[in-house]
């Protein structure tokens, strides 16, 4: 064992976080959907509140380390399940910290949710349109993906926004 790895309270944090993002990630796998491809994103539950109390770097690595280690306990590394699943992680993150750099002191947390989730949909349509099925046909999904995203985005919020008084209220 190299005894020059220093593990700080902010990995135990994020590794903490993961593991909970991780945990409602896999539960929520085995929900069936109404829609193909259209679950609510429960775990990003965890990576807003990482958000909103640790800051853009805290959520990245929450989300991603949820993401990788999904995939492995779900048995979908490097399958297009985990390539769509990134690519929405990677542009949910990506809108996330552009309102986080420009807009954070205006928008709230139902704002960064419903952006992260329409910016996470648009993502998985089109990388599914460009890998795996390059029909124009699938395009036309867009309007499902987006009423769904918003739906969950605020949904989603809805719920972090509770925990978070409740967090703030017991702390």
């Amino acid at each position: 064992m190299n005894k020059n790895i220093q593990i700080t309270e902010e990995d135990r944090k994020i590794a903490a976080f993961a593991a909970l993002a991780i945990v409602i990630h896999v539960l929520e796998s085995s929900f069936p959907s109404p829609v193909p491809g259209v679950k609510p994103g429960l775990a990003n539950i965890v990576t807003l509140l990482v958000l909103f109390r640790y800051g853009w770097r805290f959520a990245a690595w929450v989300s991603l380390l949820r993401v990788v280690a999904g995939s492995l306990l779900l048995g979908t590394f490097m399958s297009p399940t985990f390539f769509l699943s990134l690519s929405g992680a990677l542009a949910s993150l990506f809108a996330l910290g552009l309102l986080w750099i420009s807009l954070r002191s205006w928008v709230g947390m139902v704002g960064f949710s419903i952006v992260a989730s329409v910016s996470h949909v648009m993502a998985q349509l089109l990388v599914a349109w460009w890998l795996f099925i390059p029909h124009p046909g699938i395009l036309a999904l867009t309007p499902i993906l987006i009423v769904a995203g918003v739906f969950f985005g605020l949904f989603n919020a809805i719920i972090a926004s509770s925990i978070e008084k409740r967090l703030v209220n017991t702390v």
